[in-house]
């Protein structure tokens, strides 16, 4: 299998300088050829000298229509590489990208400027949804002037792609963010109360920084969620959540100890009062949040029952 590097981007969002960056990089250095495809030209030119020193061969697809198996097919007849990168372009739905058989996908890494995210954000969600579901890695540059925005550009990038790594960076390098003054709740209460934003907030927030969360006390209005294979005393309280628009829709919760928990009924809705641990579960593959209710109330359904991340 012939490994490819999918780097996914709107224009002159930084996708020719990370390429750039990563072919001069002596771990990304090989005895035979790479093939560099790109499917945009953007005002940032390939310097000849990198190319021939990290033994690159460019190939230009500027429609959408020839990046089919067969042509790349054709592309890696020419020039038989051991490595292929794809600069694609962000205006084509990666959805309907097809590669040839025998190409892998190692790596997709997706980069944003962080000045014009909102734009993209509220205006071709649905394309930037597709190149950043599957993406490992999240890059916004350019980030200098929306420094007190990052906090919302990462809940929105972690709805869609809860696993991805998110990197910010500055002029002067990777910002190494710490947000815990922009929650909308005190972790300093006795009770932290959520509300229909919180909740969100606390959910993805708890996946990189659980720390925040271990001895704290949480209350908040959930469905009920009992999943197969659970044991008596465990169930899952969350909400629906839209990640991304009306058809993308998720369950996020926790699992939850409670020793009612056998006489609770699949989607009815609860008032939880609970304290936070970490824990290893099955169905984490891993250590993760696991909560201990310290009591469940039956309420009704919430005015707003599907809690939105834009």
């Amino acid at each position: 299998m012939k490994p490819v590097y999918m780097i996914n981007g709107f224009l002159e969002s930084g996708k020719t300088e990370f390429i750039c960056f990563t072919l001069a990089q002596p771990y990304f250095q090989i005895r035979g050829k790479t093939l560099l495809i790109l499917c945009e030209e953007g005002e940032n030119e390939y310097d000849e000298g990198l190319l021939k020193q990290s033994r690159t061969e460019i190939e230009l697809i500027e429609e959408e229509a020839d990046f089919t198996p067969s042509h790349l097919m054709e592309l890696d007849k020419k020039h038989r590489p051991e490595r292929i990168i794809v600069e694609f372009n962000g205006m084509w739905n990666y959805k309907n990208a097809r590669l040839p058989w025998h190409w892998k996908i190692e790596q997709q890494i997706t980069t944003i400027d962080g000045s014009t995210f909102p734009m993209y954000y509220t205006n071709m969600r649905s394309l930037l949804a597709e190149m950043i579901r599957k993406s490992e890695m999240i890059i916004f540059n350019r980030c200098d002037d929306v420094r007190n925005d990052l906090n919302s550009y990462k809940r929105n990038i972690k709805a869609v792609n809860p696993s991805a790594d998110v990197i910010f960076e500055d002029s002067n390098g990777e910002i190494d963010e710490i947000f815990e003054e922009d929650l909308p709740y005190d972790l300093n209460q006795d009770i932290i109360v959520l509300d229909n934003a919180g909740y969100g907030i606390w959910y993805l927030d708890s996946m990189d920084h659980l720390e925040r969360y271990i001895g704290k006390k949480l209350q908040f209005v959930a469905m009920v969620l009992k999943p197969e294979g659970f044991s008596e005393d465990y169930f899952v309280p969350g909400r629906m959540a839209m990640t991304c628009c009306a058809d993308d829709m998720a369950f996020l919760g926790y699992a939850c100890e409670y020793a009612g928990a056998g006489a609770l009924k699949d989607r009815e809705w609860i008032r939880l009062t609970a304290t936070v641990s970490r824990e290893y579960r099955q169905e984490y593959n891993g250590e993760g949040p696991v909560l201990h209710a310290v009591s469940v109330e039956k309420t009704r359904a919430p005015k707003e029952e599907i809690i939105s991340f834009s």
